[in-house]
């Protein structure tokens, strides 16, 4: 009985148990199924739903008229699911039969088809010829995904303006870097059900997610006036000037828009990586140096504006100038240009006038110098929508001496962008308005529609619209009767500055190394474009006025026209040719008291014509006066009154510098003088000076050099 109660009380005790377990799954089942449920659901969904990412589309980059610069294509890549592959036991012979196709290593393939993940991507973006044998092979757990690649359907046209984009398509330098977030898009993706083993679940379910395409830049640059930039540049950089490297901007000065901004060396960003890295350098933007004479262009604004100077103020420039204990050279040694208005002095790009008249701007009011320099946008970065730009170099404020405005004002001991002399330079072009350059005019989305519209923005008024239009109307001197005579275009009004300037490197200044430049505007009388040309290191000619000007002109002159502006002027027909360029003026021999032959001679020798009024023998008067500059084929008129010749028989030095050999032996020999020549070239000294009276038959000993500026001497 008793082992019966027992049996029974065990029964229970299991029965109790047995229940407990029971409302123990229940609950727990309960928790799953109510509580958990759909959180599970998800959960196990997400297990089984594999995410394959869909790009979306790089947006465009299009030139102002709508001209494609850079696009998106579909390219194949090759991507591997490494469950399938295993589970179809052929591994290896997937392996070897991609890496024919795809020219990879079979182990490399092997170990990509066969990772501990979902999907793996074997090669990206290979060509649509191994796309299509892939595809045609059908092998297990591997598919052919078509991907979005960058394109740029003219090469290396603007490359260092459009940039580069990675292998993700991912902006990396230039506007595809600075407009990555606008132009990337947003990425989709399809979601696959699959089970355990990677396979595909019948009926599955599949969720697709659509890309958003990025957004188009519509630029400020003009493909065609980009492609002259760069065909001028290609023609330098293969004559035997073969510079190390060299710039070009054109920019609307009105509103601060980049029509084209080239570089060279260069390269093709569709294949970027068999280019040396330097290649891709934005000298334009991220490359700084002594600007020389083009920086005189500021000089001129701010002691034009500032009033401490007027256009016909003269000076006299024996040659050189003294700073405290330093001596600063002008450009052509040898050969002071004398006395000169300050119009003048611009057009022969005179060092002394210029360091005397940025002292002047000093002594008038401390750091106004220095103040124009900061308002026209040196020292500090442009703010052009490109990655890279430097701020140039500026001595301390506060560590600015004497020395230093002086060499400042003839573009030494400053380090500027090309970008940012261009800007400044068309501040000058603007009336004094400097306007903040810009690459990007528009931005709409993938149906056309603008979403972001990028106006000009002023940054300051520098100077005032009436020294803005003097400073304007003297550089048109400098390419009419000056050192800018290459820049020249016919028809059209031209200012310009040259510049040639030493490089410094380790603070000295390296003989033989250069950077030639010239930068100008037209018309002048309301400017259409501004283009600066920066060449760096030009071989054998190295001056401003000669390599850098005839491509300002080419560029200048077919650039108008392509844009239809008007010339101004016919050259062939109208009398008055504002902007066309004049011969030096030459001195007139003094020829008074000369036998009338021998005066005519010299006077024809000169390049002058001479016309003779009266009967005599021996010349009484002369108009021009002796030593007067005219212009070449002037009419000096001879009165030939006196009937004696003059009883000390002496005659006048005549002044030969700046002629060579031939034009000196011919000039003194009508004098009745012997030449004695030293070295070749042009004269730059003579013994006795000009003016000086010697018997008949004197020896005239005159020096001849070839135009070798010195270190401290850059001008045109």
């Amino acid at each position: 009985m008793q082992v019966k109660v027992i049996i029974r009380k065990r029964i229970v005790a299991l029965f109790l148990l047995l229940i407990a377990i029971l409302a123990v799954l229940d609950l727990r089942i309960a928790w799953i199924q109510l509580v958990k449920g759909d959180e599970l659901r998800l959960r196990a969904l997400d297990n089984r739903l594999q995410e394959v990412p869909v790009e979306a589309k790089r947006g465009k980059i299009l030139d102002r008229n709508g001209k494609e610069l850079a696009v998106s294509i579909s390219t194949p890549s090759i991507g591997a699911y490494p469950p399938a592959v295993r589970n179809s036991k052929q591994a290896e012979e997937i392996a070897a039969k991609l890496a024919a196709v795809l020219e990879m290593d079979p182990g490399e393939v092997l170990k990509a088809i066969t990772q501990q993940k979902y999907f793996w991507w074997v090669k990206r973006k290979v060509t649509f010829e191994q796309g299509i044998k892939v595809k045609e092979m059908d092998l297990p757990g591997i598919r052919v995904v078509e991907e979005s690649q960058r394109y740029y359907p003219n090469g290396s046209l603007a490359a260092h303006v459009l940039g580069i984009a990675g292998i993700d398509n991912q902006g990396l330098e230039g506007l595809e870097w600075a407009y990555e977030k606008q132009l990337r898009g947003i990425a989709g993706y399809l979601a696959i059900e699959k089970d355990a083993g990677g396979r595909d679940i019948p009926q599955a379910k599949h969720v697709f997610t659509p890309p958003v395409d990025g957004y188009t830049l519509v630029l400020t640059l003009d493909q065609t006036i980009q492609y002259i930039a760069e065909r001028e540049l290609d023609k330098l950089m293969q004559s035997p000037t073969n510079p190390k490297s060299a710039a070009i901007i054109v920019m609307d000065p009105k509103n601060g828009e980049i029509l084209a901004l080239a570089n060279r060396p260069t390269f093709d960003p569709n294949k970027f990586r068999e280019y040396p890295q330097k290649n891709r350098r934005n000298f334009a933007v991220s490359d700084v140096y002594e600007p020389g004479s083009t920086f005189k262009i500021i000089t001129t604004a701010a002691a034009l504006d500032e009033a401490v100077v007027s256009e016909t103020e003269r000076f006299y420039d024996p040659g050189y100038i003294k700073v405290g204990k330093e001596i600063i050279n002008c450009w052509r040694r040898g050969r002071p240009h004398g006395s000169q208005t300050f119009v003048e002095a611009v057009q022969n790009s005179c060092n002394p006038v210029f360091v005397s008249v940025g002292l002047r701007l000093e002594e008038k009011r401390k750091g106004s110098f220095y103040e124009y320099i900061e308002g026209f946008g040196f020292g500090r970065k442009t703010g052009i929508d490109l990655n890279g730009e430097e701020r140039g170099l500026l001595i301390a404020k506060d560590k600015l001496k004497q020395i230093n405005v002086a060499t400042i004002s003839i573009g030494q001991a400053i380090a500027v962008t090309p970008i940012q002399l261009i800007t400044a330079a068309a501040a000058v072009g603007n009336g004094g308005m400097l306007m903040r350059p810009h690459l990007v005019k528009e931005i709409r989305d993938s149906e056309g529609k603008l979403i972001q519209e990028f106006k000009p923005e002023v940054v300051r008024q520098v100077i005032s619209s009436e020294t803005a239009s003097e400073v304007t109307s003297i550089l048109e001197r400098v390419v009419s009767r000056g050192t800018g005579q290459r820049a020249y275009i016919q028809g059209y009004r031209v200012g310009g500055k040259t510049g040639t300037a030493q490089k410094v490197e380790n603070g000295k200044y390296v003989q033989g190394r250069y950077v030639a430049s010239f930068l100008g505007m037209a018309p002048v009388n309301d400017p259409r474009l501004v283009v600066l040309v920066v060449i760096d290191e030009p071989q054998g000619i190295y001056y401003g006025g000669t390599v850098a000007a005839p491509l300002f002109k080419s560029v200048m002159e077919d650039s108008l026209r392509y844009l239809n502006v008007p010339p101004q002027y016919n050259p062939e027909t109208d009398p008055v040719t504002p902007g066309k360029p004049k011969p030096e003026d030459v001195p007139v021999p003094e020829v008074e008291r000369l036998p009338l032959d021998r005066a005519q001679a010299a006077i024809r020798a000169a390049g002058l014509v001479p016309v003779v009024e009266g009967r005599g023998v021996v010349v009484g008067n002369q108009v021009p006066k002796g030593s007067a500059k005219v212009p070449p084929g002037t009419k000096v008129i001879l009165y030939a009154g006196q009937q004696e010749l003059p009883p000390d028989g002496l005659v006048p030095v005549p002044d030969v510098t700046g002629r060579r050999i031939r034009e000196a032996a011919a000039m003194l020999e009508a004098m009745g003088l012997r030449l004695v020549p030293e070295g070749s070239g042009q004269a730059v000294e003579q013994d006795p000076i000009p003016g000086v009276k010697v018997e008949q038959d004197t020896s005239v000993r005159v020096k001849f050099l070839e135009a070798q500026p010195s270190v401290e001497t850059m001008g045109p």
